[in-house]
């Protein structure tokens, strides 16, 4: 059996935001984290998040990261032509509509990698995760990600001092895709930001520093389209989440919170 890595080292992410039937993402859910995430954890990999978009109803949307390209065909190979997939396979894809809206990312700078808290303690977080989870999406001029994350640091400051706890700063991995059946999107470079707050009304301050950092980030030409602000629910067992004190024991699960990315 393959050792998974030590708990951190995951710089190879996928930001995946399925679309699935109508009615069915509660349900698709409590499958997908009954099953899949201590299965991927025991391969080598890790499923950082699982959301719910608050925009689009048919929207699941997760994260799931791997050390390096060659350990995600691994992990994905084994768990896609595995017992566990064959077994659940019929019942997750008659609720997908598509799978496709992938982005293959990786850290902008070692230590901007995704931020990896505990497992949701099942016993004394009987109520699940808490928060509000919102990723910023930006396109980017072609190779010029890492150049547009430079210049909205300034916005991303802006973004911690309104309250939010930064959860990761990613741009694209430009890498030939290694698992084809699981398609990644080739419609350009973005740039990701990833940040968590603890209620609705935390999330309006970080709305109107995102509104206001939009002029002077259209400004510098690096970016080839409107960013998309996503606002999601953590579903209960996402990683990802709001903890009411970040302790000490959840900073050294990760020290450094992601190295660069080893394609």
């Amino acid at each position: 059996m393959r050792l998974a890595p030590p708990l951190g080292e995951y710089p190879v992410v996928e930001l995946r935001r399925y679309v699935l039937h109508d009615g069915v993402r509660e349900r698709f859910a409590t499958y997908f984290e009954s099953l899949f995430p201590e299965a991927f954890q025991a391969l080598g990999a890790l499923v950082f998040g699982l959301f719910f978009e608050r925009n689009d109803p048919s929207r699941f949307t997760f994260l799931r990261a791997f050390p390096d390209m060659d350990t995600r065909l691994a992990v994905c190979t084994a768990m896609y032509d595995g017992p566990l997939w064959r077994e659940h396979r019929d019942t997750m894809n008659a609720m997908i509509v598509d799978y496709t809206d992938v982005l293959l990312l990786k850290p902008v700078s070692p230590g901007r990698g995704l931020l990896l808290l505990p497992a949701v303690d099942v016993v004394e977080e009987a109520g699940g995760a808490r928060g509000v989870f919102v990723a910023q999406v930006f396109p980017a001029e072609a190779g010029r990600a890492a150049d547009l994350a430079d210049r909205a640091e300034q916005a991303f400051a802006g973004y911690r001092a309104a309250g939010a706890r930064e959860a990761g700063v990613l741009v694209t991995l430009d890498v030939p895709n290694n698992f084809p059946r699981h398609p990644i999107r080739e419609d350009g470079h973005y740039l990701v930001w990833l940040g968590l707050v603890e209620n609705d009304a935390a999330l309006a301050p970080l709305r109107a520093a995102a509104e206001h950092a939009l002029p002077a980030l259209a400004s510098t030409g690096l970016l080839r389209g409107a960013p998309e602000l996503i606002v999601m629910d953590p579903a209960r067992r996402s990683r990802l989440r709001w903890l009411d004190e970040w302790s000490p024991a959840a900073a050294a699960l990760s020290p450094p919170r992601a190295a660069a990315a080893r394609p």
